[in-house]
């Protein structure tokens, strides 16, 4: 397993279209939004936070994708012939997810120290890296879940929408007390909130709050229960 680990840590990092759009992408948009007018650093330390839990995001869902294509090509039909289990497949792509959100957190929350000033003791700049990287956890769930079960092309466009709208609606692009009052609630109970909570909290020098934890948990089963089914209902299909 942990062969096959090492196999698609490389694949994935060596896809320039993960790099562009992981990487590269949510720095260039941190870097945007936090220089265009006059913003102060608490604006771009939660941005720094809300833009590495994007990243993060998008690289979780992006296993999904891969998931995907190696269905259309036939290579997990020959994973299924070597000594591996199918749970040490499934969670060897779950942990490719969590080693390829790295690249992703710290490229931005690098950008957010060396370009933008934002100054974090040395606790805390570990620590928020720490916990968007276990807070991701459930989006690579949900991206494996997509794969699993839908076909390369719908795969591509549900990880989209997917990010698109948990980042918007859970507040990863802009601050949330711009909404208004119905949506900032519905926020509260979204995944991409409570996650990027994880790291606001640690950032303003506190512990997360035990109603972030609760809910992501939440969604951490469900998009497990989710991947579980996904991947039992297209065995056939592998």
């Amino acid at each position: 397993m942990w062969d096959y680990l090492r196999l698609e840590v490389r694949r994935t990092l060596r896809d320039t279209g993960f790099v562009i759009g992981g990487i590269a992408m949510p720095v260039m948009m941190y870097l945007l939004f936090t220089n265009i007018g006059e913003n102060d650093g608490t604006w771009r330390t939660a941005s720094m936070i809300g833009m590495a839990a994007y990243g993060a995001v998008g690289s979780a869902l992006n296993t999904g994708g891969a998931v995907a294509e190696d269905r259309a090509v036939g290579w997990l039909r020959q994973l299924r012939v070597t000594p591996m289990t199918p749970r040490e497949v499934v969670t060897g792509r779950a942990l490719t997810g969590a080693v390829t959100v790295l690249p992703a957190i710290v490229a931005v929350l690098t950008a957010g120290g060396l370009v933008n000033g934002v100054r974090l003791s040395a606790v805390q700049w570990a620590a928020t890296a720490l916990l968007l990287w276990l807070g991701s956890v459930p989006f690579t769930l949900l991206g494996l879940g997509n794969g699993y079960r839908l076909t390369g092309p719908a795969t591509g466009v549900a990880n989209m929408m997917c990010n698109l709208g948990l980042a918007v609606v859970g507040g990863l692009w802009f601050p949330v007390s711009l909404f208004p009052h119905w949506l900032r609630s519905l926020s509260a109970y979204t995944p991409t909130n409570r996650f990027a909570e994880l790291g606001t909290s640690v950032a303003g020098g506190h512990a997360p709050a035990p109603a972030a934890i609760l809910v992501l948990t939440s969604w951490l089963l469900a998009f497990g229960s989710y991947a579980v089914l996904s991947y039992r209902r297209g065995a056939g299909n592998i």
